[in-house]
């Protein structure tokens, strides 16, 4: 198992990023490596930090501003080379289908529920460190 996972956060706010991150807390799971948060506010840092690489997985907040989560997933699904697995934080459940067009690996609702959250998080990274293995 690797020592560690790498999660990009990407909201504009603050507060759904501490969100994010005290709802996952160190390891979502006991058979996945603990997670390290890189938090990104803005597109061009999100797209910065894909392009450097060693991003495991993404959770992107659809209701940012001014490029939402979902706009963004789809344009780095197109854009990034072997893109990493997104959840995607979602304004409702009627929105999933959104997020399906986005090309997102999972979809939470916000405000984010922890079990949701780490269930989607441990699952996709457990799908991700395999391939890599």
């Amino acid at each position: 198992m690797r020592p560690t996972a790498t999660v990009l956060v990407y909201s504009d706010d603050a507060n759904t990023r501490e969100q994010v991150r005290l709802a996952t807390g160190r390891r979502p799971a006991a058979d996945v490596p603990p997670v390290e948060f890189m938090e990104c506010a803005t597109l061009p840092a999100v797209l910065a930090a894909l392009e450097a690489g060693g991003i495991d997985l993404c959770v992107l907040d659809g209701e940012a501003v001014p490029a939402g989560g979902m706009g963004v997933c789809r344009q780095i699904k197109d854009e990034i080379f072997q893109c990493p697995p997104v959840v995607l934080l979602i304004g409702r459940p009627q929105d999933a289908w959104l997020a399906t067009w986005s090309r997102a690996e999972a979809a939470v609702t916000h405000p984010v529920d922890p079990v949701a959250l780490t269930d989607a998080l441990a699952g996709l990274l457990r799908e991700r460190l395999a391939v890599d293995a």
